[in-house]
This record gives C-alpha cells, sequence and structure tokens, in this order.
C-alpha cells in the first residue's frame, strides 16, 4: 500500500519538520500488519513529498487473525485460499489508517515545536492513494471528502487494462489537492479510509467510538454523510454507532450565532421591555432574545456570586463564540473566566473575538480556553464559584443528560449553576416555525417549563442543591416567556 503526501509551499522541505520525519532519511515501523517505511521521493524549496509504504505480511497477518479469533473467523474451519491470496498488501484500507495513526501519531495531534505557526495553519497540500478500495465508487469519495476542502480527482481502475470488456473494479485512484492544515488532513484520511474500504480488518468494540471522536471530532459532527462515516467506521454495529452519533451531536460545530438564536423574535415580542427578564435588570429595550439571555444570566451572577466575592471563578460552558466571556471580562468581581467548548473551532472565535493575542497580560491571565465535553469529567472545572449553560442541555441527547448532570453537579460542583433552555410552550409564538418544530435542528429536545422545573429539582435534590427559576423575555400569560432558566445554589 502507497499513500504520498506532497506540500507545494516554499520552503517545502518543512513538511519534515510537521511529520517529524527528516527527509533525508529512510525510517521503518513495526506496525501489527507488517513494516511501515516512510520516504521522501523528492524534497526541494518549491515541492516536497513523503511517502508511506505498508508493506503487508499476509502469512503474520492470518496467524494473528487466528490467534485473537478476531472477526469471528478463528480456528481450521475458516482456512481459505483467499486468506493469503488477496488485495491486502496493494489497496489502501484500514490497515494504512493503522499505520498512518502510528508513523504520524505527533503529526495528528497538530503539535510542532519546530514550527508551531506552520502547524496551526491550513496549507496547499497534495495527497496520492495510487489503488484505494471503494465501495461506493468515485461518487462516495467525492461526497466524504469534498466537504472537508478537498478537491477529488477519483478515476477507477479498470480489472483488466487489456480487456475493457471486463469493466471497472471497484478499486480507485485517489488525487486531493487542497489548502487544509496538515494535522486535519491526517485525520481525514485516518477515519475515511476505512470508510470507503467499508471494512475493519481487526475487532472494532467501544473503544473505537473514542478512536473516531478523538481523529475527527473537530469535522465529523458536522460533516453532511456523518451518519454513514459513523455506520461504516464502527462497522455497522448499531449499538455503537447511536452511541457515537450521541456523542458527535455534542460537538456539532454549527455556527454559534445560529445556535444561539436559531428563530428570530415577532416585532411585538422584541418591543418589550427587558426590565420583564429579570427583576432590576437594566438591558435596553428590543434587545435580541440571546442579548436578553446573556444580561439575564449577567444579572444573576450579579447578584449572586459577584455580590459575595471580589475574585470569583466564573465558568462558562458550551461558551460557543464568547460573547458572555466578554461581559465576564468587564466585571471587576471576575478573577478567573473559563470559556469551556468541545468544538476547537468555537474557542478559536472566541480567541479571536477576545483579540487575545493582543489583550494585556494582566487582563490575559484572567482567561483560559478549554476543549472539554461536559458529559465527562473534566478536573480542570473544579474549584469554581460559578457556571453556566446557556443554551446548552437542549443539545444533549436525553440519554446523556445523566453524563452531564454528573459532571457538572457531581464533580465540578460550583457554588452556583445558571442554566438557561427554551420554553416548548412558547414556540406557538414564533410565526415562522411551524408546528411541532424545534426552534432548531441541532435541538435534541426543547421542554414545557413543568418539564424544565421537574428535571432541575430532580437534580438539584439528588446533587445537594436548591432552584429557582426566572423568566427571560416577555412573559406571555399564556404560554410564559421564550427563555427559561434555573438557578441552582449548592447548600
Amino acid at each position: 500500500m502507497l499513500l504520498t503526501i506532497t506540500l507545494t509551499e516554499p520552503p517545502a522541505t518543512d513538511l519534515g519538520y510537521l511529520l517529524h520525519k527528516h527527509p533525508d532519511r529512510l525510517q521503518s515501523f513495526a506496525v501489527s500488519a507488517g513494516q511501515a517505511h516512510v520516504f521522501y521521493p523528492e524534497a526541494g524549496e518549491e515541492r516536497c513529498t513523503a511517502a508511506l509504504l505498508l508493506e503487508i505480511d499476509p502469512i503474520a497477518l492470518v496467524r494473528g487473525h487466528r490467534r485473537s479469533g478476531s472477526g469471528g473467523g478463528g480456528g481450521p474451519e475458516a482456512f481459505s485460499l483467499a486468506e493469503y491470496v488477496n488485495d491486502r498488501p496493494y489497496a489502501a484500507s484500514s490497515m494504512l489508517a493503522v499505520a498512518l495513526g502510528k508513523v504520524f501519531r505527533t503529526a495528528m495531534t497538530g503539535r510542532c515545536d519546530a514550527r508551531p505557526d506552520l502547524a496551526a495553519r491550513a496549507l496547499p497540500l497534495e495527497i496520492s492513494i495510487p489503488a484505494l478500495s471503494c465501495h461506493g465508487g468515485a461518487d462516495l469519495a467525492g461526497r466524504l471528502l469534498g466537504p472537508l476542502g478537498w478537491d477529488v480527482q477519483a478515476t477507477r481502475i479498470p480489472l483488466d487494462p487489456e480487456l475493457p470488456e471486463w469493466g471497472d473494479s471497484r478499486y480507485l485512484t485517489v488525487r486531493l489537492a487542497g489548502q487544509v492544515r496538515l494535522a486535519d488532513a491526517l485525520s481525514h484520511l485516518y477515519v475515511l479510509l476505512p470508510v470507503l474500504d467499508d471494512s475493519k480488518h481487526y475487532w472494532v468494540d467501544t473503544g473505537e467510538i473514542d478512536k473516531l471522536l478523538r481523529a475527527g471530532g473537530d469535522w465529523l459532527a458536522a460533516h453532511p454523510e456523518r451518519d454513514l462515516i459513523t455506520h461504516r467506521y464502527l462497522a455497522h454495529q448499531r449499538t455503537l454507532a447511536a452511541s457515537a452519533v450521541a456523542r458527535l451531536a455534542e460537538v456539532d460545530d454549527t455556527e454559534p450565532e445560529a445556535l444561539d438564536n436559531a428563530v428570530p423574535e415577532t416585532p411585538d415580542e422584541a418591543a418589550i421591555a427587558a426590565p420583564g427578564i429579570v427583576a432590576g435588570s437594566t438591558a435596553p429595550p428590543r434587545s435580541p432574545l440571546a442579548q436578553q439571555r446573556r444580561d439575564a444570566v449577567l444579572t444573576v451572577l450579579r447578584d449572586t456570586v459577584l455580590r459575595e466575592s471580589s475574585a470569583a471563578r466564573v465558568a462558562d460552558l458550551g461558551c460557543g463564540e464568547g460573547r458572555l466571556v466578554s461581559m465576564l471580562l468587564r466585571e471587576p468581581s471576575v478573577a478567573g473566566i473559563l470559556g469551556v467548548d468541545v468544538s476547537h473551532r468555537a474557542l478559536e472565535r472566541t480567541a479571536r473575538r477576545l483579540h487575545l493575542d493582543a489583550m494585556p497580560e494582566r487582563q490575559r491571565e484572567r482567561v483560559d480556553l478549554l476543549q472539554s465535553s461536559l458529559t465527562y469529567a473534566d478536573a480542570r472545572l473544579a474549584g469554581l464559584d460559578a457556571a453556566v449553560l446557556m443554551e446548552v442541555i437542549e443539545h444533549v441527547d436525553p440519554p446523556r443528560l445523566g453524563a452531564l448532570e454528573q459532571t457538572v453537579f457531581g464533580a465540578a460542583r460550583p457554588g452556583t449553576v445558571v442554566v438557561t433552555t427554551p420554553n416548548a410552550e412558547h414556540n406557538v409564538r414564533f410565526p415562522d416555525l411551524r408546528p411541532g418544530a424545534m426552534r432548531h435542528p441541532d435541538h435534541r429536545f426543547e421542554w414545557t417549563r413543568p418539564q424544565f422545573r421537574d428535571w432541575a429539582a430532580g437534580v438539584a435534590g439528588r446533587r445537594g442543591y436548591q432552584v429557582r427559576f426566572l423568566p427571560i423575555g416577555a412573559d406571555d400569560p399564556e404560554v410564559g416567556p421564550p427563555t427559561q432558566l434555573a438557578v441552582f445554589t449548592r447548600a
């Protein structure tokens, strides 16, 4: 199996730094399927190519397969000539992906101490795969790789060039070109090579979900073929695929402002004065609902945590593009601010919005941006005075709300937790929203006021908190406010 990666930006030999493999040396690595070799067919100022060649040991592969019993094929009865004579040594598949992950492990993380600026930005790259096993043909290759920024040229390989009447094989020659970060390019290949082949040459279990999310977490959630990729990567095991899709839903890179205010308000709602949001609020009239939410949350924090502490630590969990983080920076009583999001892209947007690179050092020390999932305990969230989940919970699949509860109210356990979520009863007041629809396609649920209160009371009772509720926006006498807010105070 052969795969090449080419950089066409001078000095092109910097590709060696990014891959952590010197262009002047041939390097070999033992992998589960045989031997992987890295070498450079060309290394010039304008163009540099790194090649990964995987030599398969078919005998060792069959023996290892039988010893492990993987795939249900163990035992003498599984013997056939096809186990020794097949396409595995030649056509790119999951074995090449495994070799890629081992040989370029550091490059896949995006770390390069010698050229950190180069590792962080998109580069003009070309990737060539002479023989790729693809169940779905050139059309599928385009559907999977095109949305990731690649110009895809996929050509069917004929069964026999001398006998065109035999037709084409299921193998493709694939050439990719695009302006892509190298770490992202490697993650695309690591995930999609076995997906295109639609086969795994090793046992697939729950550990594969973690591999998939580590490699594809920054792009897979928003991919138009997310479900197909997930099911194929997990060998069509429905339970694993369902779990992976649920976790990917938390990583969706939908534009933060779209998630925050997907359905516009009616003119009548926008005209209602903001003092109806929270008692004592100074928010201006006619402000958008998204701004009303942020003002309401900040008012609650001022009336509770910031009134009692001159050096509070506050986290915005699911910070999106960082608008609330920016508001917190203007509060002198907030000594430390954590902007937390599962999306790397959202954190980049937050950093740009805050101008962290140009921020005075004393101010910069107050802010930390952390990539973390709210369904997994994270020790970095310990010791918070307050945490905010603003329009977050409705993006989590209901079966994983228990994990979010444990992470926030069990492990992190801040003194105060502020949660906002849409009020489903108010949806009838949005003229552009059809009956029964939710405000955003990524919402996994939208609760009525009784449903939200039941959930919040259950969390408070189980975790040792007291809870109270406040409206955000116009508090309609029939259907309530557009947004509902709960303030949890640790007992």
